[in-house]
């Protein structure tokens, strides 16, 4: 009986998460990435800094090619709402919209990188 109990308690709990992550998934705003092809023409706002090829041209630049998508997301969205700082950042993202920073990030996400590991 207790066993039988215990299997449908998890199978509730279980339920229950699948669908509490589903409706997360599809009631967020970057729950499909963004158009690398759209990203394009927002990239020629990062271009000074971080090029069309994602690699900083600054010492102090980041790379960005290849990064993973989720992670640009945040990034840019933390530097609009003014948990990251930076001056540069700042007066650049404000000017985007969640759909520039979707296709953006794709844009740069979807850079081809290799990695040479030193011998």
């Amino acid at each position: 009986m207790i066993k039988k109990l215990t299997r449908h308690v998890r199978a509730d709990s279980m339920r229950g998460l699948i669908l509490g992550l589903a409706a997360l998934v599809v009631t967020s705003s970057f729950a499909q990435a963004g158009d690398s092809t759209a990203g394009r023409k927002v990239m020629e706002q990062c271009q000074m800094c971080h090029g069309k090829d994602g690699l900083g041209k600054m010492s102090y630049t980041p790379n960005i090619a290849g990064q993973k998508y989720d992670y640009l997301v945040h990034a840019l969205m933390a530097y609009k709402a003014g948990e990251r700082k930076s001056q540069m950042m700042s007066l650049v993202v404000k000017k985007l919209n969640d759909e520039d920073i979707a296709n953006v990030a794709a844009y740069y996400a979807a850079i081809k990188i290799t990695v040479e590991v030193p011998q």
